[in-house]
């Protein structure tokens, strides 16, 4: 079931948030969405969405597009957009929020706030698994404004008078979105770097799973007020994600350990090369970190409280998002 319509989804013509809407709309709610004037609407061709066209962090278009709304899943995100200004940040993940909060108390009958985070406020996991009242440690500006946001809607969310609950989703795979890609081509290439001695744990979730569960929060009654990190049960060794990947492609799987200390190093220069021109350095540590450390989390309480069972165990996921970067032209297999 829905959750109570109208329903404001922000980030609508994102990865994840143009799966959301196909799955509400396709459920029979009334879906109103806010897109910047440059998104293109037209992978949602066909799909019942009131379209309001603006800034996310912009009174106005937000004042509209609330009006008469009973439920708000804030999804819109910048996420590290090489060049991007710290302000431009802050504007689409902390103003954005406050502006739409304080909108959502303004509507009669209002039901719920789904602000969706990221696991990443808690950055780096000195000790995993980390659950949800583990300390916030973020790493960069996307992350720092994102823990930002989600302090200020727990914050201000009582005294406003409305019901909020946070999702912090681990790392989204599936077949349409490119964060994933650098790594899947990796494990079909001459070798898989794997540095330092760890087992570099990474926890991912699918995006039909992640929309399910951003549904199911935004009407579940448990759900009320709750903090939740949104994964699979258990993590995954980055070892074991390449050698799904090379299996599934029909390639052979070369890993190769690496010490992760000149990588880390070179990467630093790089970044101070890079940053007075605007590029994205070729190589950062955020990039090497990604290869040396453990990003695992506990998952039990998205279980306990909601009653939701993941559709894509991490195989499964793995497998469903190889094929379709294959699908897409991004990757070859070479299984007959």
């Amino acid at each position: 079931m829905p959750p109570p319509s109208p329903i404001l989804v922000t980030g609508a013509t994102g990865f994840t948030g143009q799966v959301l809407v196909r799955k509400l709309a396709a459920a029979g709610a009334e879906v109103r969405a806010i897109a910047r004037a440059s998104s293109d609407l037209t992978p949602l061709d066909g799909v019942p969405v009131t379209w309001h066209r603006g800034d996310v962090f912009d009174p106005e278009v937000v004042s509209k597009a609330m009006d008469g709304a009973r439920t708000v899943i804030h999804v819109a995100a910048l996420y590290r957009q090489a060049g991007a200004p710290d302000d431009l940040y802050r504007r689409v993940h902390v103003d954005s929020t406050r502006l739409l909060a304080e909108a959502a108390a303004r509507q009669d009958g209002f039901a719920r706030f789904v602000h969706v985070s990221t696991v990443g406020v808690h950055g780096h996991i000195e000790h995993p698994p980390a659950d949800e009242d583990a300390p916030f440690d973020p790493g960069d500006i996307y992350q720092a404004t994102k823990a930002e946001a989600e302090v200020w809607i727990r914050a201000h969310a009582p005294e406003l008078g409305i019901d909020a609950v946070v999702l912090r989703p681990a790392g989204i795979m599936g077949p349409s979105d490119r964060r994933l890609l650098k790594v899947f081509r990796l494990a079909t290439g001459p070798v898989f770097p794997l540095l330092g001695k760890g087992a570099c744990l990474y926890h991912l979730i699918h995006v039909e799973d992640l929309a399910d569960i951003m549904i199911r929060a935004a009407s579940h009654p448990e759900a009320r007020g709750q903090t939740l990190i949104c994964g699979n049960p258990e993590p995954i060794p980055l070892e074991a994600m390449g050698r799904i990947v090379a299996d599934e492609l029909g390639t052979r799987f070369r890993p190769l350990r690496l010490p992760a200390g000149p990588f880390m190093a070179a990467a630093a220069v790089c970044e101070a090369v890079c940053r007075p021109f605007g590029l994205p350095p070729p190589l950062h540590r955020r990039r090497v970190a990604f290869y040396t450390k453990d990003r695992a989390f506990d998952t039990s309480r998205l279980r306990r409280v909601l009653g939701y069972e993941v559709r894509f165990d991490n195989e499964a996921g793995i497998r469903d998002t190889a094929r379709g970067y294959v699908e897409r032209g991004w990757l070859k297999a070479r299984r007959a």
